[in-house]
């Protein structure tokens, strides 16, 4: 038995208590309307556009397309991350350090499920290789970019008391070593909030998917378990491996402390009258 598809109507329906939302949005004066219906659009299209490319990907199995579909995913993912930080590093200096520490935590990981623990051959199939590498990004994405914001935004908000710890004889490591503790704590706590109330709370958007296409609730959750697990270490991993970048940037070779490398947030000034 397969998932019963799902009419324009249907989707329509649904779409009507965003517009719902929305009027109550610029009724309350919540200034979310905007962002809500740019929001749905774009969850509109880009999944459209990549039901497409998987139903193409699905009937053409190649290890080309999937490189290609995967660095796609990764490069905006990257590009995400720098968008959602409040004082992001200049250049592209917070790109590289954020799509490098996805791309380390995600694809070894993603490699690992495909050709150890899934096993499927060949391994790069589509129906498991880019639905595993779009959690595993996702998820790592938010926990990236929440530990960079947190690193730079503390920095920026301590860097008295951690010019004063320098002074004091401090090594740069030492010096911001409850800082990196607390961002990469803060990468890690919601995918820790998702595991604590998997089951319980909410039922997983796999788990899900595996039981309306009609799989053994069984092996549904052992698919899930597997995941969970997975993005947990992804996340983690990428966590670290982001805040130990920025840590890098935001010291030179003689232990100072550099602010010049983060990029301000713009300021707004009203006219005056």
């Amino acid at each position: 038995m397969g998932v019963k598809p799902l009419s324009p109507l249907d989707l329509s329906l649904a779409a009507s208590l965003l517009v719902v939302l929305g009027a109550l949005s610029w009724r309350m004066q919540l200034g979310l309307a905007k962002n809500m219906t740019i929001a749905a659009i774009r969850t509109t299209v880009q999944l459209l556009l990549i039901g497409h490319i998987l139903r193409l990907l699905f009937s053409n199995v190649h290890i080309v397309y999937m490189v290609l579909i995967s660095l796609v995913m990764l490069t905006t993912a990257g590009r995400e991350v720098v968008a959602r930080q409040h004082r992001p590093l200049k250049g592209i200096q917070g790109w590289l350090i954020g799509s490098g520490a996805m791309f380390f935590s995600t694809f070894t990981l993603t490699l690992l499920a495909l050709t150890v623990i899934i096993n499927h051959q060949p391994w790069y199939t589509p129906q498991y290789a880019i639905p595993l590498l779009g959690m595993m990004l996702g998820s790592a994405m938010s926990g990236v970019a929440l530990s960079m914001d947190r690193m730079t935004e503390t920095v920026w908000q301590q860097q008295r008391v951690i010019e004063q710890r320098l002074l004091l004889g401090h090594s740069a490591t030492e010096a911001i070593g409850e800082i990196r503790r607390q961002a990469i704590r803060a990468g890690m706590m919601p995918i820790i909030n998702s595991m604590s109330t998997a089951g319980l709370v909410s039922l997983p958007g796999m788990m899900t998917g595996q039981i309306l296409g009609g799989s053994s609730p069984m092996d549904a959750v052992h698919y899930q378990i597997m995941i969970m697990f997975l993005l947990c270490a992804a996340t983690g991993f990428g966590s670290i491996i982001a805040v130990y970048g920025i840590e890098r940037r935001m010291f030179d070779r003689r232990q100072r402390l550099r602010l010049d490398v983060l990029r301000l947030p713009k300021l707004t000034h009203r006219r005056s009258t």
